[in-house]
């Protein structure tokens, strides 16, 4: 969803996105385990799953402060629903903190939420052994609504087939960049890798100073080698991984990082940094990121004026006849195993993740539900923000996620930020490093129980 809360726009935009950057909670965080197609072996699922008993009682909704709008507004437009609505830190930057009360509340056997929100995708590698999750796909939401949500953008939420949570919002990669600028310098959008590179050799040389990008924050991967089908991240089964950081995809794309690097197109700060804003934000030519970028930094971190910024599909290697995009973020919704108010919950759950007074009128990422997304994308455009129709560009890179970068129970962030950054600023390539990286996610992976292949 990671990038703290280091700017208020960006935490608006997506905590989601953003705790993504569980990047600093090194041991838990977020990426999880894409395990739907896997098929292999059991987690400790739920195929024999039996409700409690149903009462009326209080509906608990557990939710982040940027999700309190959304439980007020269904409160609102439901105003018989029984409600208690509790804000909570929604595991941001991997914080565990739901984790470690459903352990408390399995102990003590009460207190589970019944519907609970989660700014990362990878809690269904812990809950659905924790016996928390309820099972989504086995007779509480009909499958005519399961199949509108993005293309793959609930695969970190199934397991061995079952779906045990929802996506809230995505937060696809494409290539941001100044309209008004390339049309000035005659410069042309780039759409392979190959053309990016050329370009920022240009850009270094006929206007030194200006950024084509940026590698400075812990979720520089998931931009560049997510989007470049870099092997770092596959996994395979719900506690296998394959982790090749060597590999051809790796190399180039890193190899083509180090080249910005040196010629000072990437900036190495983080796009959320006061250096960066200062200094960086408004010499911006091109700068690939997630969907989120547009409003989150542009519009409200950089204030950068209307008009100005537009979108265009991420570049892809050239001969590849299958795009490619990565993702920074996307929250989740899961309810709960142990709710005595499974018709309440399940109605809550739906509309917070479909509806369009929510989802396609208010909330501030791009919506996982197909539909809301539509009006999402339509206020973009009836905002007047960007100087050209980002519809279609966002719409498509939606679909488009790789799905060779899983979603595993230790955090692709805070590995980057322990091992590859600190060698960036000391000078070292990031090709040098490759082997270490590799060498690191090996470590979390087994850590956390993970059989690795290499």
């Amino acid at each position: 969803m990671t990038a703290k809360d280091r700017a208020v726009g960006a935490e608006r935009a997506g905590r989601s996105r953003r705790r993504r950057t569980g990047l600093l909670a090194a041991g838990g965080a977020l990426v999880l385990a894409t395990v739907t197609a896997c098929g292999s072996g059991s987690t400790g699922g739920q195929d024999d799953f039996k409700p409690v008993k149903q009462t009326n009682g209080t509906l608990t909704v557990w939710v982040d402060s940027t999700r309190l709008a959304a439980a007020k507004l269904y409160q609102k437009q439901h105003p018989s629903a029984k409600m208690n609505i509790v804000t909570y830190d929604g595991d941001a930057n991997g914080s565990n903190y739901l984790r470690t009360k459903v352990s408390l509340f399995n102990r003590t056997r009460h207190g589970w939420p019944d519907v609970v929100f989660s700014s990362q995708n990878n809690e269904a590698t812990w809950a659905v052994q924790a016996g928390f999750t309820a099972p989504l796909n086995k007779g509480l939401i009909p499958k005519s609504t399961l199949t509108k949500w993005a293309a793959g953008a609930n695969d970190p939420c199934t397991v061995d087939g079952t779906l045990y949570c929802l996506r809230n919002d995505l937060a696809q990669t494409v290539l941001w960049y100044n309209a008004g600028l390339m049309k000035k310098w005659g410069y042309g959008v780039p759409t392979t890798w190959e053309q990016y590179e050329a370009l920022a050799k240009k850009v270094a040389t006929e206007h030194p100073g200006y950024l084509v990008g940026s590698a400075g924050d812990a979720f520089t991967p998931e931009i560049y080698m997510w989007a470049g089908k870099c092997g770092a991240n596959q996994i395979t089964g719900p506690k296998t991984v394959t982790v090749n950081t060597t590999d051809a995809n790796c190399m180039r794309m890193a190899s083509l990082l180090d080249t910005l690097i040196k010629n000072k197109t990437l900036s190495t700060s983080s796009v959320f940094s006061s250096d960066f804003s200062k200094n960086a934000a408004g010499k911006i030519l091109m700068l690939p990121g997630p969907s989120w970028y547009g409003g989150a930094l542009f519009q409200e971190a950089f204030k950068t004026p209307a008009r100005q910024i537009a979108a265009a599909p991420m570049p892809q290697w050239s001969g590849d006849s299958k795009p490619s995009v990565g993702n920074v973020g996307g929250g989740t919704w899961l309810l709960s195993a142990h709710s005595a108010h499974l018709k309440a919950a399940t109605d809550f759950l739906t509309w917070v993740t479909t509806s369009d007074d929510y989802q396609g009128k208010t909330a501030p990422g791009y919506p996982a539900y197909a539909p809301a997304a539509e009006t999402w994308l339509a206020n973009q455009v009836s905002s007047g923000y960007y100087a050209q129709d980002i519809t279609g560009t966002l719409r498509t890179a939606a679909d488009q996620v790789w799905p060779g970068w899983g979603y595993g129970q230790f955090s692709q962030e805070a590995i980057w930020a322990a091992t590859v950054t600190p060698g960036m600023t000391a000078g070292k390539s990031i090709a040098s490093m490759l082997p270490t990286w590799k060498t690191a996610i090996v470590n979390y992976a087994r850590t956390n129980g993970y059989k690795v292949s290499e």
